[in-house]
């Protein structure tokens, strides 16, 4: 801005020595002085209120807010991110956009994600979620809205948009937007680079398939079942009967050869291998389980 003070105001040469002066010029220095003195008064409470300041200034509270204001044509470097750590949780978990945007978290349970006071539509805005899995049983539920670029997420069952896992350990997500919220991308950061983990589970009677895991074994006593619900596009799950004590049948939520969706196994070293393709359960492979 262009400052209101003028120094050419004030004659600072008068008064004149030695002589004897109009009392006016007093009264006109006096008058631009005091001017001068409200121009820097009023500019330099302006700058306090609006400026972008490295430190507090004495007796103030430093507050950055930009207040959406644009800052552009800029070179940056040593740039830090504000952690939010949200402790071990259960149930609700509130990710409220305004107070970082790198959260954390340990499990001590199902927990299913909320998001918060994101910013309008037309401006992009992405957020960290870190999330310290401490037990294979806890799922993750994330908002309907995230809902683009999730198909290659491990484990996420795109119907319920719940997340299981395979193994403990720390797993990173991070969300964009661009409009407010109303549609989220999902991006797994430090996932392991091989389809669902190529892990396995061992599954009992009245159990639910994972879909974190590649392959699900069973070793029955008696006759058992389980479910199977929809995976992911691509996705590839195997499953096999490694001791037989009873027939395992697993129920398919959504099978691509119709049916009631059954698989039995009735024997030792009874197996299939199915692939999700255009939202069904597809048998790619089969050794000797029967399908229903």
């Amino acid at each position: 801005m262009t400052s209101n003070i003028n120094p050419n105001d004030i004659d600072g040469a008068y008064p004149v020595a030695g002589q004897d002066n109009n009392s006016q010029g007093f009264r006109d220095n006096f008058t631009n002085t005091s001017t001068n003195f409200q121009y820097a008064a009023n500019e330099i409470t302006d700058l306090q209120s609006k400026a972008v300041l490295k430190a507090a200034l004495v007796g103030t509270t430093l507050d950055n807010n930009m207040n959406g204001s644009l800052l552009y044509n800029a070179q940056v470097q040593q740039i830090t991110n504000t952690v939010i750590p949200l402790g071990s949780l259960s149930g609700s978990v509130p990710i409220n956009w305004v107070l970082g945007s790198y959260f954390t978290l340990t499990t001590n349970g199902a927990v299913s994600l909320n998001f918060s006071n994101l910013p309008a539509a037309g401006v992009e805005a992405s957020w960290t979620v870190s999330i310290t899995v401490v037990n294979t049983s806890h799922t993750v539920q994330i908002p309907t809205a995230v809902s683009v670029n999730t198909a290659g997420v491990q484990g996420l069952n795109t119907s319920t948009n719940i997340i299981e896992f395979a193994a403990t350990g720390v797993y990173t997500f991070v969300f964009t937007t661009s409009n407010g919220g109303s549609t989220i991308a999902l991006a797994q950061v430090n996932n392991i680079l091989t389809p669902f983990n190529n892990s396995s589970e061992e599954l009992n009677d009245a159990g639910v398939v994972s879909l974190a895991t590649t392959a699900s074994y069973f070793n029955t006593v008696t006759s058992s079942t389980a479910t199977l619900a929809d995976g992911a596009d691509g996705q590839i799950k195997t499953l096999a009967m490694v001791t037989h004590g009873g027939n395992m049948v697993i129920t398919v939520a959504t099978p691509g050869w119709g049916g009631a969706g059954h698989i039995t196994f009735s024997a030792v070293g009874q197996a299939c291998t199915l692939q999700y393709i255009d939202s069904k359960w597809f048998c790619i492979g089969n050794n000797g389980a029967v399908f229903a």
